[in-house]
């Protein structure tokens, strides 16, 4: 029934991406997580891991940044295994978000953003003018440069996602992985952030974000990845991969899919067992 889902990705599509995994296996404590997985991140667009509690999301996020080692299989980040690769210079080409990153107590939000410059730094090389200008134009991106002198552990939950995606843009990175980004907000923050991400996406980066909302993740995605113990169950366009079939295989979850009314991409109607009026 699985392999009815499932959108194959071919080896040169996994080739020819910036950033891909092939053949990673990994675990935790001799149990693995992730077994024998395949994916191939599109350059330029927005793409979203979702899938049930422990399947292996965040996981795969963490090996897709170099948090993490496969036990099997590499990461390629431009040609090159990314194990392989200096940690600074992974940082120059890949911004990570984790999930909830918490900042020193009373640091400022211009020095926290300020930090995404490190991987610029060295002994030959310290602050300079054109540092500033990056940190400036990263506060300006995320509309938070009127907190550039309060701290972080003051701000809402919604500013703070914001001024943490203007540290990652001071990287200077044009990938970006952000960890459930709109964890503990509201719905209407969640939005906000979101609407930043595409923003983000429309200059000219490209994304991969782990969401939990089914909703939201079809509304801002490009490129879905479904997956399901540790496996990829269905990847592809929203359009093309959510159906009520795959969303019962994937999530145990009975729902109708609809035209979202307000948008170009699908809509999922959770089914219930009470309050629900079915023809």
């Amino acid at each position: 029934m699985v392999a009815q889902y499932i959108t194959e990705i071919g080896s040169e599509a996994v080739d020819s991406a910036r950033l891909a995994a092939k053949g990673v296996s990994v675990g935790y404590g001799g149990t693995m997580v992730i077994d024998d997985l395949d994916v191939a991140i599109p350059p330029g667009v927005i793409t979203t891991i979702i899938g049930p509690n422990g399947c292996g999301k965040s996981t795969l996020l963490r090996t897709l940044s170099r948090l993490l080692k496969p036990a099997k299989g590499a990461v390629v980040l431009d040609g090159q295994d990314i194990v392989k690769l200096k940690t600074k210079d992974v940082a120059k080409k890949l911004g990570l978000l984790p999930q909830a990153p918490v900042a020193p107590e009373g640091l400022t939000v211009a020095d926290l953003v300020a930090r995404g410059r490190h991987p610029h730094q060295s002994w030959l090389r310290q602050w300079s003018s054109d540092d500033v200008d990056v940190v400036e134009r990263a506060l300006a991106m995320t509309g938070v440069s009127d907190l550039a002198d309060r701290p972080v552990d003051a701000l809402s939950g919604g500013q703070r996602q914001r001024v943490w995606i203007s540290m990652t843009l001071a990287q200077g990175t044009d990938l970006l992985l952000l960890d459930e980004p709109t964890t503990y907000l509201d719905l209407a923050h969640a939005v906000d952030v979101l609407d930043l991400v595409d923003d983000l996406h429309e200059s000219g980066r490209t994304v991969v974000m782990v969401l939990h909302d089914l909703n939201l993740a079809t509304r801002y995605s490009d490129h879905l990845v479904v997956m399901k113990d540790g496996t990829v169950l269905a990847q592809g366009h929203p359009r093309d991969v959510i159906t009520a079939d795959l969303l019962e295989e994937a999530f145990g979850l009975r729902a109708k899919v609809v035209d979202d009314p307000v948008g170009d991409r699908p809509l999922i109607v959770p089914i219930g067992r009470t309050h629900v009026q079915l023809d």
